[in-house]
């Protein structure tokens, strides 16, 4: 047991985990502020809503679908110029959250429609009646409403943003997915590369109940 702990560097793991967290923190930040309003946009655009607009929505819905169709380690590729043009660097932290956020923010704007979708339509109603504005009803009945299905989705996406950044370590992007790659693979040093595992399972566990958590809590019925 002694000898698989000397072959682990915690120090190393330590500020791989710091930075996975990092880079999800300000991926989720940047896709709630786009993600969140593009939802709306979807939902409100749609046939039968309140800004029903159906050529501007088909634009909209036919580029959200094309960033979701790209996988990820692709587009990791392609948003090299973007991603050296706003942040400066390709690698790091810095260098990895502009692809993430591209990545996420669609899929969490499509998962925020479905979930203004199931709402009861008769609150739209009732506060159009009242003289509600769009803007009113948006902050006052859709928004509120939705809260744990936004939470819901917002939980979704985090996991699945975690598991983008040990993607990041194909380009250098460090993090965890960055020390099972250089260690665990190209040095073939396995303890290192599974020493991860049980930090990203427990970074994944933390955040899915941290949100279940957070939905019991808004949910009203």
């Amino acid at each position: 047991m002694q000898e698989i702990l000397d072959l682990i560097d915690f120090e190393l793991l330590a500020e791989a985990t710091t930075d996975t967290l990092l880079m999800v923190v300000l991926t989720m930040f940047f896709t709630v502020l786009l993600g969140l309003p593009l939802g709306l946009l979807l939902f409100l655009l749609s046939p039968g809503q309140l800004l029903e607009n159906k050529y501007v929505y088909s634009v909209v819905s036919f580029l959200v679908n094309v960033l979701r169709s790209v996988p990820f380690i692709i587009l990791l590729v392609v948003a090299i110029p973007l991603t050296n043009l706003l942040t400066g660097t390709t690698i790091g932290v810095k260098g990895i959250v502009p692809p993430l956020v591209i990545s996420a923010t669609p899929y969490f704007g499509r998962m925020v429609q479905n979930v203004l979708r199931q709402l009861d339509l008769g609150i739209i109603e009732a506060c159009k009646s009242m003289g509600a504005t769009t803007r009113q009803t948006v902050l006052w009945a859709i928004v509120p409403e939705a809260v744990p299905g936004i939470l819901g989705a917002l939980t979704v996406t985090t996991v699945s943003v975690i598991g983008y950044t040990a993607m990041g370590g194909v380009v250098g992007a460090g993090g965890l997915g960055d020390v099972a790659i250089r260690y665990g693979y190209n040095r073939f040093e396995p303890v290192m590369l599974w020493s991860t595992v049980p930090i990203i399972i427990l970074i994944v566990q933390v955040v899915e109940y941290l949100g279940d958590k957070l939905m019991r809590k808004f949910d009203h019925k």
